[in-house]
């Protein structure tokens, strides 16, 4: 699936979709910091508030990874960033619906949040409640149905649950 650059916030309506980051866009958003998240957050069409900046900075600031709510709602605080955690469910949603972040549910009340927007699929620890990047070559995946009329299929997430053997 071919990826689309964002609509720059000038272009931004009510209608407008946000789009995904290009992987250029996206490589160029982890080496540098505040100005760079700041122009990252503008193009996604997100107003850079001091809160989302924190967040961006310690969601991209390294390697790509797996977050959920709570883990980095105790990442901030280490990091003396004072932000509700309700704030943080916000800002991951806006994140996501920006295309900077991809959302991961592994049941009804937990999700976690992945920086590597790109398609490929995931291990969930259960034992340690973690999630784990699958190689994409991995998985093969045949037979997907039709989507009903009037709809397209936009990706498939594959979850596989894992545990460890006594």
């Amino acid at each position: 699936m071919p990826r689309t650059a964002i609509v720059p916030a000038k272009n931004l309506n009510k209608q407008a979709k946000i789009k995904p980051m290009t992987a250029q866009i996206r490589a160029e958003a982890h080496p540098s910091r505040g100005p760079c998240l700041m122009a990252v957050l503008r193009m996604a069409g997100l107003r850079p508030t001091r809160q989302r900046l924190a967040l961006a900075e310690l969601l991209f600031s390294g390697p790509h990874r797996h977050v959920n709510a709570e883990q980095l709602h105790s990442e901030a605080e280490t990091a003396g960033v004072s932000v509700s955690l309700a704030t943080i469910y916000n800002s991951l949603h806006q994140f996501r619906q920006a295309g900077l972040l991809r959302e991961i549910s592994v049941d009804a009340s937990r999700s976690y949040f992945d920086t590597d927007t790109t398609d490929h699929h995931h291990f969930f620890v259960e034992d340690e409640q973690r999630i784990e990047d699958i190689p994409t070559d991995s998985i093969r995946i045949a037979g997907i149905p039709d989507a009903p009329e009037g709809m397209a299929v936009t990706h498939v997430d594959v979850i596989v649950r894992v545990k460890k053997v006594s």
